[in-house]
């Protein structure tokens, strides 16, 4: 007589292919299998990537993401939802339209550039991500460089993390996290839900310079832990912790910047 386990919560990424492995939907899903739920994809571009950049990406047409969004939700089911970089006005608009009724969480990261500076979205695309996408999410989770893009303000400084927070929840997400990485001391981050608030999580930083993939992997391990059943704040606190694990043991590929270690915690154990 076959018996069957019973399935893991169901996470979906939205997002692009990073032929390196250290971003994008294989970051995603190294997370999503780190963290103990099952991961599925919906892939809205193709790069050519490695360690040293992106040399070139291909998106694909609205109608396979489309495709490939029903495919997945209607048979298969999802706990969350996390997006990645969606490249075009035509994909954002084509997602934003897919996640109005979505049946979960829905975690934008608002990809804008690569962690070599290469952009990710067309600069046309920012205002229908700001007017389109971020109304949908449940929580977006913004890098410094994508908070100016988004919202007009440049933080210099964790005092201006709050106003940066409060712009970027006007548009529209549930929750904003406002991510101080790229500030200098300890790396923290500030979340602001609709109570007004503020949480933040904060944690040493780690003198790494393999980091590639940092942004995916956060919103992938929130996302994870929204569908293990976490409550906003916590499924954040979780995540960050996963991911300073990650960085402090990032590892050297190619001859520019490595990735962070998915499996750190399987392989420290």
């Amino acid at each position: 007589m076959s018996t069957f386990a019973a399935a893991p919560p169901r996470v979906l990424t939205v997002a692009g292919s990073d032929s390196g492995g250290g971003a994008g939907i294989q970051a995603d899903l190294k997370a999503m299998l780190a963290l103990g739920v099952h991961g599925m994809s919906v892939i809205t571009a193709v790069t050519a990537q490695n360690s040293l950049g992106v040399q070139g990406y291909w998106e694909l047409p609205a109608e396979a993401v489309r495709a490939q969004y029903r495919s997945v939700v209607d048979d298969i089911g999802v706990q969350a939802v996390k997006t990645g970089m969606l490249a075009s006005v035509e994909l954002v608009e084509t997602v934003a339209d897919l996640l109005a009724d979505a049946p979960a969480p829905v975690v934008v990261d608002p990809v804008g550039v690569s962690k070599h500076g290469d952009a990710l979205l067309a600069a046309n695309a920012v205002t229908t991500l700001r007017s389109r996408l971020l109304p949908v999410a449940t929580l977006a989770t913004p890098n410094l460089h994508e908070v100016t893009q988004l919202t007009g303000i440049t933080v210099t400084g964790e005092d201006g993390m709050l106003d940066a927070a409060k712009a970027l929840r006007d548009l529209g997400p549930d929750w904003a996290l406002i991510k101080g990485g790229h500030l200098e001391g300890e790396a923290a981050d500030l979340l602001l839900g609709p109570d007004g608030e503020p949480h933040w999580y904060r944690a040493p930083r780690h003198d790494n310079r393999h980091t590639h993939g940092t942004g995916c992997t956060l919103a992938s391990a929130i996302a994870a832990q929204l569908a293990l059943g976490d409550p906003v704040p916590q499924a954040v606190a979780r995540a960050k912790a996963y991911v300073t694990g990650a960085i402090a043991h990032g590892f050297a590929l190619g001859s520019g910047i490595g990735p962070v270690d998915h499996f750190w915690r399987a392989r420290n154990s």
